[in-house]
């Protein structure tokens, strides 16, 4: 069902988090947004633990939109720690940060993420950005089935 299409937007910059907010609706991307401000609270959503504790973990995000430079826990570790564990190792998750380094790109992918987007400056590219990771993650792509994720 469309509605339980859920992002989980990880990000503490609070200018980027509102500036992600704004181009998903400029969209009319109206999805629910979970805001994660940290690597740690980003976990305790996914795996019902900490401040989550008790969330159905059967239903998952559509799409994590993981920022790199995150405190307590960075979006690499994140990643990690995702692709580890056989209830989210299939999760779709998009880096969406504003990291130039091609180290960060090339780790990113060596631990499994579905794709990597640099953030652009200029806010009509991000507007527009957005609208295809909107049309792409929401629309077309076919999640893996979350029958057996129950771990």
């Amino acid at each position: 069902m469309y509605s339980e299409k859920v992002i989980l937007l990880v990000e503490d910059n609070p200018d980027d988090e509102a500036l992600t907010l704004r181009a998903l609706r400029r969209n009319n991307i109206l999805n629910e947004v979970v805001v994660a401000r940290d690597g740690v609270e980003a976990l305790d959503y996914l795996f019902g633990t900490g401040s989550h504790a008790g969330r159905d973990t059967r239903i998952q995000p559509q799409v994590v939109l993981l920022d790199l430079k995150l405190p307590r826990l960075g979006g690499l570790e994140v990643l990690q720690r995702l692709r580890s564990d056989p209830r989210t190792k299939l999760q779709p998750v998009v880096i969406l940060t504003t990291s130039n380094e091609d180290s960060d790109v090339l780790s990113g992918y060596e631990l499994g993420v579905n794709s990597y987007i640099r953030k652009p400056v200029d806010f009509n590219q991000f507007i527009d950005a957005v609208r295809q990771l909107g049309l792409y993650w929401l629309m077309l792509n076919i999640p893996p089935s979350s029958a057996g994720g129950q771990g």
